[in-house]
């Protein structure tokens, strides 16, 4: 009997598949205009939180403290505002305290970033070599800028004490004699440097290092077959490479001296400190503020100040572009 033997089609064939239904027109228009909207609106939802959190902690601050200055507010009555115009400000640029506290600003500000970018330039230059532990000297040259103001303060605050400080030991023992330093006009600016210095030479440090890895080797190269030494690498070489970095080093260092309070503040510690001396001779901007608002309690002439630091700072900063702009087209 003949029997018929199936085919392999038979078994292993599939199913056509069915061809996907087609979309109403309605949804697929609805759909491609979810996919627009997503397309525009999805970065604006990716950089919302930066902008929220700004907007709450940088610009409403700004803006209140702003309208705090064109009013007269009192410390121990915040509900109470009464319209004064420009009143506040008047009063602080009449007030000569207050330029003696730009004067401080402004002195104390060279006298710590000139010879802490100088330096900083210098160890970076070291540092830029190869080195043994390199990680470890690094780690230890950014140690004083892990420490906080306060510690850092009150421990030069005895080291440049009057009376028993570590340092009129070191001048009394080779014959120099004692020095006031938190009185003296002079000696007590030297004194809130030395601190800055101190702290922030080894962060500027890191950044001049970072930016000298990025020159690149060829520079350094073509220099040595020239026949530079060393020396005139460094000079002709890694500070015209490094001039964008240096310009935002002393935009920063500038920014971080219109801040200082806590040097100033623990020098000498007490109502002193708090008021920047005897004869504020260190009193800088910050501690005028502080005087004027939370000591005095006039939250108006405070916010004022406030402002006109923000005016002082976008006016050096300003300075620093011009030079900076100055700088690139004489170089191009």
């Amino acid at each position: 009997m003949a029997t018929s033997i199936p085919t392999r089609d038979a078994h292993d064939s599939k199913p056509s598949r069915r061809a996907p239904k087609a979309m109403p027109p309605g949804r697929q228009a609805w759909r491609s205009r979810l996919w627009r909207f997503d397309d525009k609106a999805s970065p604006y939802a990716y950089i919302a939180p930066f902008f929220l959190v700004f907007g709450a902690f940088g610009l409403y601050p700004l803006l209140y403290t702003g309208w705090i200055a064109l009013h007269r507010v009192e410390m121990i009555s915040l509900d109470r505002m009464e319209w004064a115009g420009w009143e506040n400000f008047g009063r602080i640029l009449q007030d000569s305290e207050f330029w003696t506290a730009v004067s401080n600003t402004f002195l104390i500000g060279v006298i710590s970033t000139v010879p802490q970018l100088l330096v900083a330039l210098g160890l970076a230059h070291l540092l830029n070599y190869k080195l043994r532990a390199s990680t470890f000297w690094r780690t230890v040259i950014l140690t004083p800028y892990a420490t906080s103001v306060a510690s850092a303060a009150l421990v030069f605050a005895l080291v440049f004490r009057a009376d028993g400080g570590l340092l009129n030991w070191a001048l009394d023992f080779i014959g120099l004699g004692d020095i006031n330093w938190a009185n003296g006009h002079w000696s007590s600016k030297i004194a809130i440097s030395v601190i800055v210095i101190w702290r922030w030479t080894g962060y500027n440090t890191l950044i001049y290092l970072a930016a000298m890895q990025a020159v690149p080797s060829d520079l350094y190269e073509a220099a040595a077959l020239d026949g530079a030494s060393r020396r005139q690498q460094f000079l002709n070489v890694t500070i015209p490479a490094l001039r964008p970095t240096i310009l935002f080093t002393i935009v920063i260092s500038t920014i971080g001296s219109m801040q200082l309070f806590g040097e100033p503040l623990l020098l000498e510690g007490g109502t002193v400190g708090a008021q920047g001396g005897n004869e504020h001779q260190y009193e800088t901007l910050s501690v005028y503020l502080y005087n004027y608002g939370w000591k005095l309690g006039h939250l108006g002439p405070a916010a004022a100040v406030a402002w006109a630091m923000l005016a002082l700072l976008l006016l050096i900063a300003a300075i620093n572009w011009l030079v900076g702009r100055s700088v690139r087209k004489t170089s191009a």
